[in-house]
């Protein structure tokens, strides 16, 4: 579960954030490949310079707390606390602070899924409707793995306006497990089943309720007992505001105002769905990655299928790099599999270096958006081994001023109040609100017009369905700065576009 970091209702959905973040470093790569031997331990310059980096992330994102674990093949190189896991009662964050997971959680569901499909209860090529016996015939061509690879054509449930006091899933009330999927039946299907990619916490909100159709035991319990349990992640369960907790984190955010503000409430129907709902600690997740280096808990094939690049129906892997809850890319060359989330004032990011025998774990306890662990994560991998190391966003010879005029002319359109929905795609379109407007235009007030606009980074899109370009440029003017990333598409619209805080990485 991750922020949409335009919106201004905390969510789990990833499409928005996905889109920005996954064009160019999320390619299926072939990495050279490495003997994997365990590394050597972190020397007194490592920790050093990752404390340093990790004490400058902290005060330009504000996040109060952070838990980084550093690890190769499980052994745990670093496993610390930085900040604060309760800002009002001052009490610092440790190794064993529990923090939320968010959709990195999605990873312990597509597991245990596999886990059902080794022991022949459940297939891959599963029709759902065999679990949802109700549903709509439209339902028929969606298949188990169309789930779990994001590619169902289901519609996002959490969005803004169906989250909302108006809306059927309204974070406020709660509801059955049959009530919920009986809400998500009636949702519109955007595509066909494998025509295109787009992250939906729909899809595993509905996993978790196949696992427990199946098994007798809702998904969580099923977790605990074929995965927590037999890896000693004693600390790993599902959200709870009643149960006493030893160790646990609170959550924060950052209003409009720019003050920090405690995590806002769900009711417990939304702390329980499989599309992330989990606490965990660092200490725990190398237990996790040493589980997934050996066959303890899946075997290698299955492991292999979580870890392949979806294909769609015309054969061509779908643009995202996009597994069974693992987005499969590179860094520098080298293979990065990697997932993060957001949920309720909580960040978490878990990339995988598996060639190099490296893994890099971040929480923070600061809702998505001003917080970013998976930058964190991929700089402090370039600190342990120099050939994972991250370039700085800074300028690059634009070939395409064009680009830059027409967000140039969109800028102006916003601070202006237009409304530029016309010039975006649909799903776009879909996401920006009158409260984004808004912000967006709030946001853009001290640097618009007038300011710079520098382009850092942009890549071109590869395969259908992609972004024709994106395109990262800082704008700036005096002392402040953002980042804006914007894409256009073959057809001349807009599918992406996110005003981001200023940061020397991407």
């Amino acid at each position: 579960m991750i922020l949409a970091l335009s919106d201004p209702v905390e969510r789990r959905s990833m499409n928005t954030c996905l889109k920005m973040l996954l064009f160019g470093a999320l390619l299926l790569c072939a990495a050279t490949s490495l003997a994997q031997v365990s590394l050597a331990p972190l020397d007194a310059k490592h920790l050093a310079s990752i404390d340093d980096f990790v004490n400058h992330e902290m005060a330009r994102q504000r996040i109060p707390g952070l838990e980084l674990g550093i690890y190769s093949r499980g052994s745990i190189l670093l496993a610390k606390g930085y900040g604060l896991a309760n800002v009002e009662l001052n009490v610092p964050v440790k190794p064993e602070t529990i923090m939320q997971s968010g959709s990195v959680g999605k990873q312990f569901v597509s597991a245990a899924i596999m886990m059902l499909v080794e022991e022949g209860k459940i297939s891959l090529d599963d029709s759902i409707t065999k679990y949802f016996p109700d549903a709509p015939a439209a339902w028929k061509p969606i298949l188990i793995k169309n789930l779990l690879s994001h590619t169902s054509g289901l519609t996002e449930y959490e969005s803004p306006d169906r989250t909302g006091p108006n809306g059927p899933f309204y974070f406020r009330l709660d509801f059955t497990e049959d009530e919920l999927a009986k809400k998500i039946e009636v949702l519109p299907i955007e595509w066909a089943p494998g025509e295109k990619w787009d992250y939906r916490n729909t899809n595993y909100a509905l996993l978790g309720f196949v696992i427990h159709k199946i098994t007798g035991m809702p998904y969580a319990e099923f977790l605990s007992e074929r995965i927590f349990k037999p890896l000693g992640m004693t600390s790993t369960r599902l959200i709870s505001d009643r149960d006493i907790i030893p160790n646990r984190a609170a959550g924060y955010e950052i209003d409009r105002n720019g003050e920090l503000m405690n995590q806002a409430w769900v009711s417990p129907t939304f702390n329980s769905t499989a599309d992330g709902t989990g606490y965990s600690n660092v200490l725990d997740f190398a237990k996790w990655d040493e589980a997934l280096y050996g066959t303890k808990l899946l075997k290698q094939s299955s492991l292999d299928r979580i870890w392949t690049v979806y294909p769609l129906n015309d054969g061509k892997p779908n643009y995202a790099g996009y597994g069974f809850a693992w987005m499969i890319g590179a860094q520098d060359g080298h293979k990065r599999i990697e997932h993060g989330g957001a949920w309720q004032g909580f960040t978490c990011r878990i990339s995988r270096y598996p060639d190099d025998s490296l893994t890099v774990v971040v929480f923070t306890n600061l809702e998505a958006g001003p917080s970013n662990p998976g930058v964190i994560a991929h700089v402090l991998a370039g600190l342990v081994n120099p050939a994972l190391a991250v370039s700085k966003l800074e300028a690059v010879a634009d070939d395409q001023p064009d680009l830059a005029e027409r967000l140039k002319k969109l800028l102006g359109e916003i601070v202006a109040g237009t409304d530029i929905r016309p010039e975006t795609t649909p799903q776009l379109a879909a996401d920006i609100s009158p409260d984004t407007s808004k912000h967006w235009q709030q946001s853009l007030a001290k640097l618009w017009p007038g300011g710079t606009l520098t382009l850092v980074k942009r890549d071109k899109g590869t395969a259908e369905g992609e972004p024709q370009w994106v395109s990262i440029y800082r704008l700036s003017k005096g002392g402040d700065a953002m980042l804006l990333v914007f894409g256009l598409d073959a057809d001349g619209k807009i599918p992406i576009l996110h005003l981001l805080p200023n940061r020397e990485y991407w």
